[in-house]
């Protein structure tokens, strides 16, 4: 199997019954490794589906159906190790994020342990997003993949329609176990196992046949009274404390303030209720986060213990943020939106794309490892870098501009919307709606970069006060 030096992400899931709008969002920051890592928005078709599939990391290889769906995805554009599709919604409307690097522990391993030539992160939106019709049968296949091929890490995947979200969490070699997040509720899901309390006979679990029985013939689980696949199946490392539990509770703080925890607290709930409806916006600030208004801000005015001891949300080795929302109240071939945005999340913003298209703008599109700024993704990581280098001067500007471009990405969502009715080509007025929204998204990132360096120049170190 090839070398992989794995990622680590933040997942944010939200009922229908949470949002403001009614839509469920499944939404991720794909982080890696490195700093950089060039990716792109593409839509993959029937036609350029593989029929046989063989992984780059693990080599193995998966015979797939005749019949796949068009889906949206955001792949590597250095494919070195796989094309990695991330996320995507397909022409049903359902949705699906792969995957969150969870957390496991050595008796499960024990018992059942990882396979080397299995599936994994790299493989699984190819494998399951183009074959299913609701989020529950997206669970219903890569249940059964897992079972057959295996799996050589520990992942959490998400699945929405436009009535449910399900979490699912790879356990072990072959197991799994997935839950139905209530309408009315919301997760924060960092890198660890998450799902705790967990009902094998309810409506609202699905699991791998056996692990119920492998709990008990094991002798897993060290509750008393309860069954906590966490406890069971996860893990309570200190490396938890510092860089997984944080996150948690600060989107927790974030959507529920008047609940007080621990940032360190290993006992974090899974399903949460905020106080009040969660935005597209909201969920965006929340994945950019590093700990604002507390002495953890990494830009902030702690002490450099404080500011260096948890991992932030938003981090350099963000290479991309999506927000996969499945709309109601609209017509299906609008429902999908595929908000995305590249590169570390501290100055970018998301862009509301349309998911029933056959094709992407080439500004989203074309990115590979060459640096060029007509390009999303070297123009956003230029801006966070030139942004990292004194935040609090141009963070008012950041302001200035994500106001900006979200209004103007709604005004033009908004239109779109409105004037569906009167286009027969509905994926080429989608396709057109997608350009505009590029085009602005470009050139209000551009002059974010402009504005910068106009401002960043007069603070130059490499200056003298008197003039020639």
């Amino acid at each position: 199997m090839e070398k992989r030096i794995k990622g680590s992400c933040t997942t944010i899931l939200v009922g229908k019954d949470a949002s403001i709008d009614g839509s469920t969002i499944i939404s991720r920051n794909d982080d890696g490794h490195e700093a950089l890592d060039p990716e792109r928005l593409v839509v993959v078709n029937p036609e350029d589906q593989p029929r046989h599939y063989q992984s780059v990391i693990s080599k193995v290889e998966v015979d797939l159906p005749d019949n796949p769906m068009r889906y949206t995805s955001i792949p590597n554009s250095i494919l070195t190790n796989g094309t990695w599709p991330a996320a995507g919604i397909n022409s049903e409307n359902i949705a699906m994020s792969a995957t969150e690097t969870i957390t496991t522990n050595s008796r499960v391993l024990g018992i059942d342990p990882f396979v080397a030539g299995g599936i994994g992160e790299e493989d699984l939106c190819t494998l399951v997003l183009p074959y299913i019709h609701s989020a529950k049968e997206g669970v219903t296949r890569l249940g059964s993949l897992l079972e057959q091929y295996g799996t050589y890490e520990p992942n959490g995947i998400a699945f929405s329609d436009k009535d449910e979200i399900w979490w699912l969490e790879t356990i072990g070699g072959h197991h799994w176990a997935a839950k139905r997040i209530p309408d009315d509720a919301y997760v924060v899901a960092p890198n660890r196992m998450n799902i705790d309390d967990f009902d094998f006979n309810a409506d609202d679990t699905m699991a791998s046949a056996d692990l119920e029985q492998l709990i008990a013939d094991y002798h897993l689980n060290p509750d008393f009274d309860r069954v906590n696949l966490r406890h069971i199946f996860g893990s309570a490392s200190i490396k938890d404390t510092v860089y997984n539990n944080p996150r948690a509770w600060f989107g927790q703080k974030y959507f529920t303030p008047d609940v007080e925890q621990d940032p360190m607290e290993q006992d974090l709930p899974f399903i949460c209720h905020a106080n009040r409806k969660i935005s597209i916006e909201d969920v965006k600030f929340v994945l950019s986060s590093h700990f604002e208004n507390t002495k953890y801000d990494v830009y902030g005015s702690g002490s450099e213990a404080d500011k260096t001891l948890f991992r932030p949300i938003g981090i350099n080795r963000n290479h991309d943020v999506h927000i996969l929302q499945i709309r109601n109240n609209v017509p299906a071939a609008v429902a999908g939106i595929h908000w995305l945005a590249f590169g570390a999340n501290t100055f970018n913003t998301v862009v509301p794309f349309y998911a029933n298209v056959n094709d992407t703008p080439a500004s989203y599109k074309d990115a590979d490892g060459t640096f060029n700024l007509n390009h999303m993704y070297w123009l956003s990581c230029t801006t966070a870098l030139l942004g990292d280098t004194d935040y609090d001067f141009y963070v008012d500007m950041r302001n200035s501009y994500e106001l900006e471009a979200m209004s103007a990405y709604r005004k033009i969502e908004n239109d779109t919307d409105a004037d569906l009715t009167n286009h027969q080509d509905v994926t080429a007025y989608l396709e057109a709606a997608n350009q505009q929204l590029a085009d602005t998204a470009m050139k209000l990132q551009t002059k974010l970069l402009g504005d910068m360096v106009i401002a960043g120049s007069e603070k130059m170190k490499l200056r003298y006060n008197l003039n020639d």
